[in-house]
């Protein structure tokens, strides 16, 4: 044979040279796929698409927050109030729209009654978000 320049070994050595024709094989078949496909690629359909109104995002309500001292005062935010001033600016802020999100306060040693005051006041104003804070544990 004229090609067995690379087999030393004899007839039945096994053939040390690459063979490339399989590899070119594959290589023309890939090129002729992408050849096909790299049109349909590029190729974009033209769509009408729906307008819509865009509306701006609303603000958040305010945050209001009703403390509950250790000696049983009552805040509102930062002011110090009875419980029917409570109760009346509780009634005004629930005119308000949207409503302020009220955070209830407490102290620890803070009676229970005190509290459920505050949300019986809430409830009867018609306030829709209160909530308590508390103070994560140390650990």
């Amino acid at each position: 044979m004229a090609f067995s320049g690379f087999n030393d070994g004899g007839p039945q050595a096994p053939m040390s040279e690459i063979n490339m024709i399989p590899l070119i094989d594959v290589m023309l078949v890939l090129l002729i796929i992408f050849m096909v496909t790299a049109p349909l690629i590029t190729h974009s359909v033209r769509v009408d698409l729906p307008q819509a109104a865009v509306q701006a995002t609303p603000e958040p309500p305010r945050t209001v927050t009703v403390s509950i001292d250790a000696s049983g005062q009552f805040y509102w935010d930062e002011f110090k109030v009875s419980l029917t001033e409570l109760s009346s600016l509780m009634r005004d802020a629930s005119l308000e729209d949207p409503q302020p999100d009220v955070r209830l306060n407490a102290d620890r040693v803070s009676q229970y009654q005190q509290i459920a005051d505050v949300l019986a006041a809430a409830q009867q104003a018609g306030l829709k978000r209160v909530g308590f804070m508390i103070q994560p544990a140390s650990r």
